[in-house]
This record gives structure tokens, sequence and C-alpha cells, in this order.
């Protein structure tokens, strides 16, 4: 299939040539929100920096260090001593319940269900199903069905007879004929003169009255509208629009100005304070930080984790000490559990071993 050549894009429209009376108001609205706008910007620029620099190096810093504070706080209350009661006293404790609840109830239970009601069940099930289910189900197909259909056939034809058609025939009969008698006479009698006269009469009337009326409110509203209102509606848009462009170009301008004259500040600052620290910093305080990381710091350090160390040994030592002595005591409260003996599969249990001549199977065996 041949490719269809592209349909160019129909020509943009011209942009509205600006009046007379925007052309006239544009400067001096400019140049007067200009001498407005400068000001109030700067202040704004110079607030929304010092805020930013707050927030940075105040606010932020100490909100985490009190958030910090108080989730460890909130470990310390609440969250460490329920773990510790919930993994050394309930677990334990549970656990020894479970245990016991599971040899004094569940055991016994299971067995009572399995060996005595569950045969017992059963034996009443099939005799229930003997001496009631079977002749109940007997007695409802061959006596009660018959009888029931037999019934309501009879309730039905009695209750056609009786309510039903009668008054099909007084319907079909009487009312019938004389609605349509009736319709008949209200046509005749009402809707073909109420038609005639809104015909003849009342369309011509209402005609007169609507072009009336429309001469004497429609009309000069719509020259009052067109001749008054449209043209000074106009003049008070370009008004407003030229004075919400005038404040867009201020205050950009404004922008710039502002951030002229802050980066002016900020390098007087910067040559001012900044420089000085920084040199103090590098030629002073560093040095004298590196001597004392390496005289003091490290050695506080590596003796912190030495100790550190030998108490991580220690409580593992009684961690371990602990555990095996409670298993000593379950052990001897409870007993040893019973060891699972291993059972061959697949070998036979016979002492000799396998040869050649020797089969396991009962088709190989003589």
């Amino acid at each position: 299939m041949p490719a269809q050549p592209a349909t160019p894009a129909p020509p943009m429209a011209p942009a509205q040539a600006d009046g007379c009376l925007a052309v006239a108001i544009r400067i001096p609205v400019r140049i007067v929100v200009l001498v407005l706008v400068v000001p109030v910007r700067l202040v704004w620029d110079a607030l929304a920096v010092c805020g930013a620099f707050l927030y940075r190096n105040a606010l932020r810093p100490v909100g985490r260090a009190i958030g910090a504070v108080l989730t460890w706080l909130c470990k310390a209350v609440f969250v460490w001593p329920w773990v510790g009661l919930w993994r050394y006293v309930v677990v334990p404790v549970g656990k020894g319940l479970a245990w016991l609840g599971r040899g004094l109830f569940v055991v016994p239970a299971t067995w009572l269900y399995t060996r005595v009601l569950t045969p017992i069940g059963h034996g009443i099930a099939w005799l229930g199903r003997v001496l009631f289910v079977i002749p109940a189900t007997w007695l409802y197909a061959r006596v009660l069905t018959p009888i029931g259909h037999a019934l309501w056939d009879g309730l039905v034809w009695l209750g056609k007879a009786v309510f039903v058609w009668p008054w099909v025939g007084l319907w079909r009969y009487v009312v019938v004929p004389v609605g349509i008698a009736i319709a008949w006479l209200v046509r005749t009698l009402i809707v073909v003169p109420a038609v005639w006269l809104y015909r003849a009469v009342l369309t011509p009337v209402g005609r007169g009255i609507a072009t009336l009326l429309r001469w004497i409110f429609v009309v000069p509203l719509v020259a009052l509208w067109r001749w008054v209102l449209a043209p000074a509606g106009k003049a008070i848009a370009v008004v407003a629009r030229e004075i919400a462009d005038a404040f867009g170009h201020a205050w950009r301008i404004a922008g710039h100005i502002s951030l002229v004259v802050g980066r002016f500040l900020g390098t007087l600052l910067r040559w001012i304070f900044v420089e000085p620290v920084r040199w103090v910093y590098r030629t002073v305080l560093t040095p004298v930080g590196h001597v004392l990381r390496d005289a003091l710091w490290k050695p506080v350090a590596a003796a912190v984790r030495s100790v550190g160390r030998t108490t991580r040994r220690a409580l593992t030592s009684a961690r371990d000490t602990v555990r095996q002595t409670r298993a000593d005591i379950r052990r001897m409260l409870f007993g040893a559990p019973r060891e699972a003996v291993p059972v061959a599969r697949r070998e036979p249990d016979t002492p000799e071993t396998r040869t050649l001549g020797s089969s396991t199977t009962a088709l190989m065996k003589d």
C-alpha cells in the first residue's frame, strides 16, 4: 500500500494585537508595581534563606536527636520488659502447661472419642436409620405425596372458580365496554373542543403577548448588554490583565535583583567569617584532633572493646549454664524424651548375609 503524503499542519493564528488602552497603561503600571514589589521580594527571599538555614542546621538535628532519645526511652519502658517477660516467663510456663494439658486432657479425650464414642455413635445412627428414617421415607413417598397432590389440585380448581373466573368475566364483559364508552364521550365532549379553542384563540393571543414582552424587556436588555456592559467589561478586563502581568514581571525582576544582592552578601560573609574559621579548623584544630585521637581515644576505645568482649563471654557462659540447668530440671521432672528406633524398610530381618544364591522375594524362593 503506497504511503500517503503527510498533511501539512494548519498555520497558527497570529497573536491578537494590543489595543491603545493596553499600550497606554502598561509602562506606568509596571513602573509603579516594580517599585512596590522589589522590597517585598527582597524581604521574602531573606526570610526564605534564614528559614532554610535554621531548619537545616538547628531544627532538623534537634528533632532527630529528640526522636532518637524518645525511641530509646519507649523501647526501654514498653518493649524490652515485655520481651523479657514473654521470653523467659510466659513461653516456658506456657510450654509446661501445654505438655501437662495434653497429657491430662487431650490424650484421654482422643482415646475416649476413638474407642468408645465413635462405635456407640455408629450403632445409634444405624438403629435410628432402621427404626425412623426408612419407615418415614416410605410413608412420605407412598402415602403423603399422593394425598398432598390431590388436595393441591382440588384447592387450585376451587380458588380459580371462586376468585379468578368471576373477576375475569366482570372485567371482560362489563368494565371494558363501559370504559370504552366513557373514553369516547370524554373525547367528543371535552378534548375536541379544548383543542379547537387552543388552536383558534389561545395560540394567536399568546404569540401577541410574547412579541409585546420581547419588545418591552428583551430588546432593551440586549442593547444595554451589547453597547454598554460588554465594552465596559472588556476595558476592565484589559486593565486587570495588565496589572496582573505587571505584578508577574516585577516579581521576576525583583527575584533577579534579590539573587544578585544575596550572592554579594554571601560572598562578603564568606570572606569575613567562613574563610577564617576554615583556616583555623585546617591549621589548628585538625592537628590537635589527630593528636588526641592517636594518644587518648584509640587506647580508651581498645580498652572498652576488651571489657565488652569479656562481658559478652561471661553473659554467654551464664546463659549456657542457665539453659543446661533448666534442661536438667525438666529431665528430672518429666523424664528424658523417648528415642525413636530406626527400622530397616528394604533389608530383610534375617541374621545371615545376602549371597548370589539366596533371595529375599517370594517369587525367587524355592
